[in-house]
């Protein structure tokens, strides 16, 4: 993995590691007139959103899930130019990746950048040079998830609680660096891009106390199955993905953004520069981005999130946006902070931060 890669995966959720150390063997996928061939995250294998596409086109769209843009790179390294058509990127990746020269410039006149939730549009990021290489697809929060049947809803607001006794061995910590040490530079009164490496023992410090309070620290499956089973009453880091599909089954789990404020995920859908089927890339890229598009997305399956097209609302159901709060919309997005990606030298630094309180 190059040096580019590796800096990416430290933003990943997993990365491409677990990937490699699961000895994941990785061959090109074919490419025929008929296929479309995409690296994508969980929520986008759902039959409910890729089989209208495929009946209308007529085409097979061949998927390829993983977690974590470095592990999307480390794919992309071991295919050849041409391979892959469609990419699901974290919002925040953009750059980097546009930078790298692997995304085809994207229609802007062709993509419903007006119907976009202007919070989440985000052309600062899509944007390079004037040319358009991605659109925000999906986003929601990386808050507090919980069980209302076991805890008051009313402290879930007030992120102070979870340093306390009160729930002490019932919280479960989900296991990712970036939005996990930006919630507890909120708890300390900070946003997050306020984070330097001079904060840092004060932040490691907090951790701590939040590692005596936590009953186990997972990764995505883990921490929302130890939600689900009862291990734990409280996630801290969850949020609409980590109990939307879980409530029809369990009504009392319910997640909330504190009033200190969230941490807002993004992700967003690109072309392959490389594509030999841009005409066809692009047509999916306008689906999943139509109002019926949107809503598969918004609740699929794997994880729900808000569609970032504001449309979506006319064909979700009541239950669907009462699930992920499309009426509380306009306050959590007033008071929730992008991810805040570090350069190098302190993404280290939090990374070795971030491996103590793991150890801890």
């Amino acid at each position: 993995m190059t040096a580019f890669n590796r800096n990416i995966a430290g933003a990943a959720i997993l990365g491409a590691a677990a990937v490699l150390a699961a000895g994941a063997a990785i061959s090109p996928v074919a490419q025929a007139a008929e296929e479309l061939n995409a690296l994508v995250w969980c929520d986008h294998t759902d039959p409910a959103l890729i089989e209208p596409f495929e009946k209308k086109h007529g085409v097979k769209v061949n998927l390829k899930e993983y977690e974590g843009t470095g592990a999307a790179l480390a794919i992309i390294e071991q295919s050849r130019p041409g391979d892959w058509d469609v990419f699901v990127i974290d919002g925040v990746d953009v750059p980097r990746v546009a930078d790298a020269g692997l995304l085809a410039e994207l229609p802007a006149d062709q993509m419903p950048l007006d119907d976009v939730f202007p919070a989440v549009q985000m052309r600062d990021v899509t944007i390079r040079d004037g040319k358009m290489y991605a659109i925000m697809e999906k986003f929601g929060y990386n808050v507090i998830s919980y069980n209302k049947a076991k805890v008051d809803p009313a402290d879930m607001r007030d992120l102070n609680t979870l340093w306390s006794d009160k729930y002490k061995g019932r919280i479960a910590v989900y296991d990712y660096y970036i939005p996990l040490m930006d919630l507890v530079a909120l708890k300390m009164g900070m946003k997050p891009s306020d984070i330097t490496a001079d904060k840092l023992p004060a932040m490691k410090a907090e951790l701590f106390k939040l590692k005596e309070n936590s009953v186990m620290v997972g990764e995505v499956v883990s921490s929302t199955t130890a939600l689900a089973t009862g291990e734990a009453d409280i996630l801290i880091g969850g949020g609409e993905w980590a109990v939307a599909v879980m409530q029809a089954e369990n009504p009392d789990l319910d997640w909330v953004l504190p009033d200190q404020g969230g941490i807002l995920w993004s992700q967003s859908l690109a072309v392959f520069k490389d594509s030999k089927k841009k005409d066809l890339a692009i047509e999916f890229v306008k689906y999943v981005m139509s109002p019926e598009g949107q809503a598969h997305l918004a609740t699929s399956s794997c994880f729900w999130g808000m569609p970032a097209n504001a449309k979506a609302g006319a064909v979700l159901t009541d239950a669907q946006k009462k699930g992920l709060r499309w009426d509380e919309q306009e306050k959590f997005l007033a008071n929730s902070h992008r991810y805040f990606i570090p350069d190098a030298e302190l993404d280290g630094q939090m990374l070795d931060v971030w491996t103590e309180f793991l150890q801890h």
